[in-house]
This record gives structure tokens, sequence and C-alpha cells, in this order.
């Protein structure tokens, strides 16, 4: 009976956690810095005409992650130009995980061709910033003042199999909102995908 408590009181902090840790929306986000795949280092800062960003925490080998990733590479390729990128990370830890190591990540974004950045956050500081907990998990910024401000978060639509007849294309329709000086319709969805495989310890 203690052993199911403990476990219950477990799940509810874990609960609890996931509620209340990393950014709402209309939240200030705090810029950072991570390797992207060809080695070099990727901040917020680096866009200096950005009207705004698509943070999307993804990686190699979660099956709704992979599932996505040629429609996320379609955002990069339709909004980037209008002044809002993608900027992929990967959260995975890749001792928990082998396939989600660097390296892989290199080889991942060579064979798909991905025209935006894939970042790689060893660690978990920028995805416990944002507070993101499943692949793919969507952040959608705007820039206004020098600031970056969170408008949209969850997932990237209601088609995570790619059967839904009726498919809601979230994060397009929070863009088009923006740019059409509202705020987005639907600010938050919940993210569907693979629970982040986090470092032990």
């Amino acid at each position: 009976m203690k052993n199911f408590f403990l476990i219950g009181f477990m799940l509810i902090t874990c609960y609890a956690y996931a509620q209340t840790e990393g950014y709402k929306v209309g939240d200030i986000v705090k810029d950072f810095s991570l390797k992207n795949v060809d080695g070099k280092s990727v901040s917020l800062a680096d866009y200096s005409n950005a009207k705004g960003f698509i943070i999307v925490f993804t990686c190699n080998t979660c099956p709704v992650a992979k599932a996505y990733q040629d429609r996320v590479s379609a955002l990069n390729s339709s909004y980037a130009s209008k002044g809002f990128p993608v900027i992929a990370i990967n959260p995975n830890d890749a001792d928990a995980v082998p396939e989600e190591s660097f390296e892989k990540m290199q080889a991942l974004s060579k064979t798909k061709n991905f025209g935006h950045p894939y970042l790689f956050d060893p660690n978990h500081i920028v995805t416990k910033q944002f507070g993101a907990l499943k692949t793919p998990h969507v952040f959608l910024l705007s820039k206004t003042d020098n600031e970056n401000v969170v408008e949209y978060i969850g997932a990237i639509d209601n088609d995570s199999e790619g059967e839904n007849p009726e498919k809601i294309n979230y994060v397009q329709n929070a863009i088009s909102d923006l740019s059409n000086g509202k705020k987005p319709t639907v600010s938050s969805t919940k993210a569907v995908g693979c629970s982040i495989k986090w470092k032990k310890g």
C-alpha cells in the first residue's frame, strides 16, 4: 500500500512540474545559443530581420517526430521568407538513446536536406527553459521591440497520423493571425508525441 501511495505521489509531483515549469503564452523568451549540425552556434539574435520564430523541439527517433519532419521543413520553406524561420532543437539525451547523437543528427539533416537549423541541447538547458515535454512540441514566438514573446504553444496540427480529413493547421493559422495584427485565435493545444528522454541523475 505504501508503494502505491508513493507512486501516486510521484506521478502527481511530475504532473505538477509539467504544468508549472517553462514558458507560457505571453512570456518573454530569453535568448539562447546552441550548436547547429553544421558546427556553428545559433541564437535568436542571429536573425535580425525576423518577425518571429517557429521553435520546434523534435528528434531523430520518435515516430511522431519522424512523421512531422517533412511538415516542419515545409513550414520553414513557407514562412522563413516571411520572417518566421523554423529553429528545430533536439532535446533528447544521446546517452539514453544513441540514435539521438549529434553525429546522427548531422546524418539525418543531410539525408532530409533540412533547410532549417537543427540544434543540439545535450544538457536540456533550453528544453527546460521552454518547458518542452514532447517531440514534437512547438513554441511560436513573435518579435516585438527586440523582445521575443510566446504566442502559441502546442502541436503543429491535429493530424499526427496524417489521416485526419478535418485537419487544422494550428501553427499556420497562428502565423496568419499574427501577420494580420491579431493574437492567435488558438494560442495553445496539446502537444502529441514521444516524451523527452532526460538525463538520469
